[in-house]
């Protein structure tokens, strides 16, 4: 039976391949595989139940179905060294071709150059805000380097992920060093975790928000329904009091009367003494847990408001797609106003069709008819048809 067998190339680009001979190769070891249109050489990422794992769960994998393409044999010394040489000859392929993406007085950012280990394809990865006619660059490559050119375009986080760093943390980018997987974030995942909306604190090299503020998120959502909400006046022993602030942490409620007093109680205490029916009326109902609060009005006009904010001066961008955003209309300028389709011989009574078709436009309820020129307007009083 074929091993499955992950392979992982330049830039964190891995595929899945069909290893065909009895013993597995071992991980880390360079195989050359069926590419597209010849061979490549790649390092073993994963084998055995891991690379059935990853195999399921990665973008890159095959889900349930078997690859369709081999990893041929273990490349020998003669091998590496043919590899170490094309990756030295890929920055070198990469800015000859930017000489030419100037000379074409293109819009876009050539990221990386990476070439098939058999010289029969050679790939290009660019970034750009926007689509670009490159059918001349691609003319130009290919009489340039004699073989078959390649251009992908990538988001700025698969840019990051293909260059690879280190982040603010100190540690190598999480895209190139293990997450399997891209997911989108959003700027309601920060706000969660009562983050700074300052996007030079939340936003990595890449210029999105960071990949690791998703890995908290849940924690923090199930964390804040065993609180009340915050900016909630509730009954409590004191009287009407004020939900302040909240620590999720030390399991901690701040309060605030009325008059400017602050205290702060426990969460057990806190639910003591809201559970507990007031002498003010109005008890919180019998519970462990108090209710989660649905979003009022004010508090989904601050997520929009927020959104839209951080996107057009940031321009958060998940996957290949980009954002445009438009300019908000003239506030001065009188909104268009388009009434809703309606059959005036379906919604009127026959009293009110009747006096219509009857000539009695002057009748309670009749509906009054317009020309196709809107009536006399812009007409003086004496004016006449000549």
């Amino acid at each position: 039976m074929a091993h499955l067998v992950e392979v992982a190339f330049r830039g964190n680009r891995k595929e899945f391949f069909l290893w065909d001979y009895p013993e597995p190769p071992a991980p880390k070891s360079a195989v050359i595989v069926d590419a597209d249109r010849g061979e490549d050489l790649g390092y073993v990422h994963s084998i055995g139940e891991l690379a059935q794992v990853r195999n399921g769960g990665c973008p890159h994998g095959c889900g349930t179905a078997a690859p369709t393409r081999k990893a041929l044999r273990l490349a020998n010394a003669r091998d590496r060294a043919a590899a170490a040489d094309l990756g030295r000859l890929n920055d070198e392929v990469r800015h000859r071709a930017m000489e030419r993406v100037r000379a074409n007085g293109l819009t876009m950012k050539l990221s990386d150059a990476e070439w098939q280990w058999d010289r029969k394809k050679l790939t290009f990865y660019f970034t750009s805000e926007k689509r670009v006619d490159f059918r001349n660059l691609v003319r130009d490559l290919a009489s340039l380097f004699r073989t078959r050119i390649e251009l992908k375009q990538i988001g700025v986080r698969d840019e990051a992920k293909r260059l690879d760093g280190i982040g603010r943390c100190g540690r190598r980018y999480c895209s190139a060093s293990w997450l399997p997987e891209l997911r989108p974030v959003n700027l309601g995942v920060a706000k969660d975790q009562r983050l700074s909306l300052n996007p030079a604190q939340i936003s990595g090299a890449c210029g999105r928000l960071m990949c690791c503020l998703r890995y908290e998120h849940e924690f923090y959502v199930q964390s804040r329904k065993r609180f009340p909400k915050e900016g909630k006046i509730l009954t409590t022993s004191v009287g009407d009091e004020k939900v302040a602030a909240i620590d999720i942490f030390h399991e901690r409620v701040t309060l605030r009367t009325a008059e400017g007093d602050t205290r702060v109680l426990s969460l057990a205490d806190f639910n003591r003494e809201t559970l507990a029916p007031s002498e003010h009326g109005g008890a919180v109902p019998t519970g462990d847990v108090l209710p989660v609060d649905e979003p009022d009005a004010n508090d989904v006009a601050y997520e929009v408001s927020s959104e839209l904010m951080y996107t057009a001066e940031h321009e958060i961008v998940d996957g290949l797609g980009v954002i445009t955003v438009e300019a908000a209309p003239d506030n001065d300028a009188a909104p268009a106003r388009l009434d809703p389709p309606h059959d005036d011989a379906a919604n009127s009574t026959p009293e009110e069709t009747g006096a219509v078709q009857n000539g009695d436009r002057d009748a309670p309820g009749a509906r009054r008819r317009r020309g196709r020129r809107g009536g006399r307007r812009g007409r003086g009083s004496d004016s006449t048809d000549g």
